[in-house]
C-alpha cells in the first residue's frame, strides 16, 4: 500500500502530471475556466501536503531497507 501512495505522490508532485491531465480532458471536450483549474490544482496540492504530513517517512524508509536487504 505504501508503494502505491509513494508512486501516486511522485507523479502528483510533477507539474507535467497536471498539464497532461488537463490536456486529456481538453481532448475529450472538457473546458475549464482558468480560475477553476487553479482551484483544482490548489486543492490537489493541499491534499498532497496533508498526505505528506500523515505518512511517516521513517517507517517507509525502514520498510524499503528491509526489502532491499532480503
Amino acid at each position: 500500500m505504501n508503494k502505491i501512495i509513494e508512486t501516486i505522490l511522485k507523479y502528483l508532485n510533477q507539474p507535467s502530471t497536471y498539464k497532461g491531465l488537463f490536456s486529456v480532458l481538453a481532448a475529450f471536450g472538457v473546458v475549464l475556466k482558468p480560475e477553476l483549474s487553479d482551484a483544482i490544482i490548489a486543492c490537489a496540492l493541499g491534499i498532497i501536503g496533508l498526505i505528506n504530513v500523515i505518512v511517516d517517512e521513517h517507517e517507509v524508509s525502514k520498510n524499503s531497507n528491509v526489502k532491499a536487504e532480503s
